[in-house]
């Protein structure tokens, strides 16, 4: 579990049940990073398609098997604020990009589960 996505640097834990609690937690991080990249990378398969835009260097370069960390890189710049004002509430999210909605199709979410953020 060393090393990024979840950079597993020395960590000061102190009881046991702190110890297991943090690698159960690791744990269902590294199965989420793998899952998403399985299920990306599947319908990508099924559809004969390659996602562009996720190459720095090389934005016009097509891949059809994309790291878990590429896709969220993707959602880096997302941004939810909040304005609390009298008798008020005020949230603001910007809007998807293309690829973004279609790297949550590709996983089957619709892009309804990142509009709903901003609703009260």
């Amino acid at each position: 579990m060393k090393g990024v996505p979840l950079s597993l640097d020395p960590l000061f834990v102190k009881r046991d049940d702190q110890v297991v609690g943090l690698t159960n937690l690791l744990s269902v991080a590294v199965r989420m990073l793998t899952l998403i990249e399985f299920v990306v990378r599947r319908k990508l398969k099924q559809n004969q398609e390659k996602l562009t835009d996720l190459i720095e260097n090389n934005p016009k370069k097509g891949i059809d098997n994309p790291t878990t960390e590429r896709l969220l890189k993707v959602f880096d710049k997302v941004t939810l604020t909040i304005v609390h004002l009298p008798g008020q509430t005020i949230r603001h999210i910007p809007p998807l990009t293309g690829l973004q909605t279609r790297i949550l199709q590709l996983l089957g979410l619709s892009p309804d589960v990142y509009t709903k953020l901003a609703e009260n």
